[in-house]
């Protein structure tokens, strides 16, 4: 099934044959068929419209849910109260799936290629040279390291990112995240796919001329800014996905950037999701996005000789970026002037 968030009111529902499906409404309309006298009701219990409940009502929601779409009649398509129930996509506008209050951690470096490239743009080739192999090797026995997108809100399918003052070369990276369905602290990876409640699509925006001062540790300025992450555009979930399998590719005007599978993660998300969870928890609807494989504008430009990036495969306003996956869908999205 896949998830999506929609409307003025931010409801959650399902895609299906190309429209988009009120789950709630449509299954209090299952309920009214069967005799209940208080569908709305009970539907807003069972089948929450917001997606945050939605996912932590857990698998008899997805249950639930399916219930109302093997129903969905034909004609007559109206909830208890002449709610609509099924809205042509392109009648309603899609919002990133991104529950309330969901926090984001974004594994670094966890693709050998990508992380080869960028420490040779970096000048720090003779630390990681060799086969990829040997990089990934090496990354592991260095550790997981990430950081933390904190915004409140990502930019949802057809969105727009406003391009930064402060930077003039702005970065892409397409990845493949997966949404918790369930609050665990201290778990262990070879549980980690009981704890996996369905994968989407992300995009992590990123400067690429911003050091920051040297310090114990960073605020991560260079991952953080307003429209830094996009996500979207569905969340695939309850379809036996492996989230360790996942084709994806990003295109840039078209022009295809990237294309990898999920398979060749350093650390598989079982990994990235015992370490983050250790005495923290991690709590239904939050999200850990993967990290990404080469192709980004940064590791595919040779640097100038004082260092910086050559600006041409750089992202500049006007620009449309598409991030797409068979398995969950196409995330596309705008460079827009701030």
């Amino acid at each position: 099934m896949k998830i999506v968030v929609f409307g003025p009111e931010r409801r959650t529902g399902a895609i299906r044959d190309g429209s988009i499906v009120d789950l709630s409404y449509a299954y209090a309309r299952y309920l009214r068929d069967r005799g209940e006298r208080h569908a709305i009701t009970t539907a807003a219990a069972l089948v929450p419209p917001d997606l945050a409940r939605f996912i932590e009502g857990g698998p008899r929601v997805l249950e639930y849910a399916q219930q109302a779409l093997d129903y969905l009649p034909q004609t007559d398509q109206l909830g208890p109260r002449g709610e609509k129930l099924v809205h042509a996509a392109g009648e309603v506008q899609l919002h990133a799936p991104k529950p309330s209050g969901a926090k984001i951690a974004c594994a670094g470096s966890n693709f050998a290629d990508h992380a080869a490239r960028m420490a040779a743009n970096l000048g720090l080739q003779p630390k990681i040279a060799g086969a990829e192999s040997e990089i990934a090797a090496n990354i592991r026995r260095n550790g997981i390291w990430g950081f933390w997108k904190v915004g409140r809100d990502a930019v949802g399918p057809d969105g727009e990112v406003v391009y930064p003052a402060i930077t003039k070369r702005l970065d892409y990276e397409g990845e493949v995240a997966i949404v918790i369905g369930k609050d665990g602290k201290d778990i262990k990876a070879a549980n980690a796919r009981d704890y996996v409640w369905g994968v989407t699509l992300f995009c992590d925006w990123s400067i690429r001329d911003l050091r920051e001062a040297d310090g114990p540790y960073k605020f991560a300025m260079a991952k953080n800014f307003d429209t830094s992450h996009s996500l979207g555009p569905c969340i695939a979930a309850g379809e036996g996905i492996d989230p360790g399998n996942v084709d994806i590719e990003t295109f840039v005007n078209g022009d295809r950037r990237q294309s990898y599978n999920t398979r060749a993660m350093i650390f598989p998300f079982g990994e990235l999701m015992e370490y983050l969870s250790r005495d923290f928890t991690l709590h239904a609807g939050d999200i850990i996005s993967g990290g990404t494989a080469a192709g980004t504008a940064a590791d595919s430009s040779k640097p100038l000789p004082d260092r910086t990036f050559p600006p041409e495969l750089f992202l500049k306003p006007g620009d449309n970026v598409e991030v797409r996956s068979p398995a969950v869908g196409s995330l596309r999205t705008r460079i827009v002037a701030k």
